[in-house]
């Protein structure tokens, strides 16, 4: 049983690590502030979430446990909330998306500077 216990707590570790990375990667990678929320905000939670998972399969009785349980749900509950702040935040200080040029289905033709 604790073979199986140490497997899923790793396979759980390498998940979060990749959700993480990949969510870093988002950052750079995206073009505005909206979408580059949305990576992170994405896999920044889920990512977190396996982690301290495969962390309470480590360490699966005692006080370390509730500590991890605790700091779960804070992460759930707080990870989405700030990121709906963060853009909603944005949003009413005008800061609009960047949109590509074919995304324009209003009929009329972009300007040209």
């Amino acid at each position: 049983m604790s073979l199986l216990l140490e497997i899923a707590s790793g396979l759980c570790l390498l998940v979060g690590s990749f959700l993480c990375l990949s969510g870093g990667i988002g950052i750079l990678r995206f073009p505005d502030f909206y979408t580059r929320m949305h990576a992170v905000g994405v896999t920044d939670t889920l990512g977190a979430g396996m982690i301290l998972i495969g962390l309470m399969l480590q360490n699966p009785q005692g006080l370390v446990l509730l500590k991890l349980m605790m700091i779960l749900l804070f992460t759930l509950f707080i990870n989405p909330a700030a990121s709906h702040a963060l853009a909603k935040a944005a949003l009413r200080n005008n800061l609009q998306p960047v949109l590509d040029e074919s995304t324009n289905k209003g009929g009329d033709k972009p300007s040209k500077p």
